[in-house]
């Protein structure tokens, strides 16, 4: 599609603020209506720009929809890279991992229910998308570095893959967060109280750590 001209109400704004903004209106028009379901008509009601100047940024809704899921997963990302896991204990750094992983998922339900929709499209967009992949890497080799300190060390056993060790941490942070509603509906308990949540991240620590342990 042709770019548009910027209309003249949006035209004083920074692009990057305005880009900004059109992502967080987005995320949340995805998040609840999922690719197919979502209108970039409600998607600019949400801003303070047009549908055009949408188009003008992303060139379709297709295009807007990888942004944004390359931005969330991107979130997920960022939160480990500040850490220093390097500077820390084997055993402090992959508990720290999975508290940023746990934290991370219960303050972003919008992810999860994107990351749900894509698995139920058999992530489209996610195989399109170079950036997802390249994003998340990361924290395979974060994990791996992690691991293979505690395995030298003696502080995690022989033979341990960072991917599995990835997957145990994030199933359940995912699945307390996608399922909660029905949990809550079936078995009758509230899974974002505070209590529970509290428990749940140190149920997670423990079962992981007892995993890896020697």
């Amino acid at each position: 599609m042709t770019k548009a001209a910027s209309p003249t109400r949006t035209q004083t704004r920074a692009p990057e603020e305005t880009r900004r903004e059109i992502l967080d209106a987005a995320v949340a028009e995805f998040s609840e209506k999922g690719l197919a379901g979502a209108r970039v008509d409600d998607i600019a009601a949400r801003t303070r720009t047009t549908k055009r100047m949408i188009y003008y940024y992303f060139s379709s809704k297709e295009n807007l929809y990888a942004e944004v899921l390359e931005r969330l997963y991107g979130g997920m990302r960022d939160a480990e890279q500040d850490l220093h896991f390097d500077d820390l204990h084997p055993i402090e750094a992959l508990k720290k991992i999975i508290e940023v992983t746990f934290d991370h998922h219960a303050a972003h339900p919008e992810f999860v229910r994107l990351v749900s929709t894509e698995n139920i499209n058999e992530a489209r967009i996610v195989s399109a998308s170079p950036t997802i992949r390249a994003r998340n890497a990361t924290i395979i080799g974060i994990l791996k570095r992690i691991l293979e300190r505690g395995m030298r060390d003696g502080s995690f056993r022989r033979g341990l893959d960072p991917l599995d060790v990835h997957l145990l941490i994030s199933s359940f942070c995912f699945y307390r967060v996608s399922n909660r509603y029905t949990i809550r509906a079936i078995f009758g308990r509230d899974l974002q109280t505070p209590k529970v949540a509290t428990s749940h991240r140190r149920m997670i620590c423990e079962a992981v750590l007892r995993y890896v342990s020697p």
